[in-house]
C-alpha cells in the first residue's frame, strides 16, 4: 500500500482540437480545490448512479488491472471487486488526499496506487492496463480526444475503455439550459455543454456501446473495446 502515497507531476501537451469550452489544467485544479471539502455531499448523490453503473460494468469485464481516471475523493473505490487491482489518477492533489484517507479508513487492500497525474499525458507504459474507466472526466479535461488517445495507448489491445459522463442534450429545454451554463465552465470545473462528438471521433462513435444512466438519463455509460 505504500504506492498509494506516491505522486507524479502532471504532464504537459496540447491538442489541436480542444473541447468546446476548453478548461486549462490550472482552472481544473483551482475549481476542485474549492470543491474537495464538499464534493461527496454536493456531487456524491447525483453522480452515485453513474459511478455504481460504471463499477458494475468494470467488475463484469475480464482482466484485473484497472486504471480509474479522475478518481477524485475515491467514491468508487470501495465498490470494485477485490480481484480488481486499481490504480487511480487525478489532477487534484486535494481530492487525492481525501481518496487516500478513504483507502486507509476502509482498509481497501486492492488499491495499488493513487497518483497525481495529467490524464491526457500519463507516465504509464504502453499496454499497462486491462481496463480504463473515466468517471465524469471527459467534460473536465482540456482536450478530450487527447484523453481518448492516451487511454487507447495505456490499455492493452482487446481491453476496454469506459466513460460515464453527462453529455449535451441535442435540443429542447435541457440543451438550452446546458448551453447557457457553459459560461460558468471555469467556476464549475466542467463543461455543461459537452457533446459526445467532442470525445469520440466518428469511427469510434459508431461502435461505442451507450447506456443511459439514472437519474432520468442525465448521464451516459459509454463502453469502447480497444482495438
Amino acid at each position: 500500500m505504500s504506492d498509494v502515497l506516491h505522486k507524479c507531476s502532471p504532464g504537459q501537451g496540447e491538442d489541436p482540437a480542444p473541447s468546446r469550452s476548453a478548461l486549462d489544467a490550472e482552472a481544473v485544479k483551482v475549481a476542485y480545490r474549492r470543491w474537495a471539502g464538499v464534493y461527496d455531499t454536493v456531487f456524491g448523490g447525483v453522480s452515485g448512479f453513474g459511478r455504481r453503473r460504471a463499477v458494475e460494468a468494470v467488475n463484469a469485464l475480464s482482466g484485473t488491472d484497472v486504471l480509474e481516471v479522475g478518481v477524485g475523493t475515491g467514491l468508487a473505490l470501495p465498490h470494485y471487486r477485490k480481484d480488481k487491482q486499481i490504480t487511480g489518477i487525478d489532477l487534484s492533489g486535494d481530492m487525492l488526499a481525501r481518496a487516500r484517507e478513504r483507502v486507509q479508513r476502509e482498509h481497501l487492500t486492492n488499491i495499488k496506487a493513487l497518483l497525481e497525474m495529467d490524464a491526457e499525458e500519463t507516465s504509464f507504459e504502453d499496454n499497462s492496463f486491462d481496463i480504463a474507466v473515466a468517471m465524469f472526466v471527459a467534460s473536465v479535461v482540456p482536450h478530450p480526444r487527447k484523453l481518448l488517445r492516451e487511454l487507447k495507448r495505456v490499455v492493452k489491445p482487446g481491453g476496454h475503455i469506459l466513460f460515464v459522463n453527462h453529455f449535451l442534450a441535442p435540443g429542447g429545454v435541457r440543451g438550452a439550459v446546458e448551453r447557457g451554463m457553459a459560461r460558468a465552465s471555469r467556476s464549475l470545473g466542467w463543461h455543461p455543454d459537452f457533446a459526445m462528438e467532442s470525445l469520440l471521433p466518428p469511427e469510434d462513435l459508431v461502435r461505442a456501446r451507450q447506456q443511459p444512466v439514472p437519474p432520468a438519463g442525465l448521464f451516459t455509460l459509454v463502453t469502447l473495446d480497444n482495438l
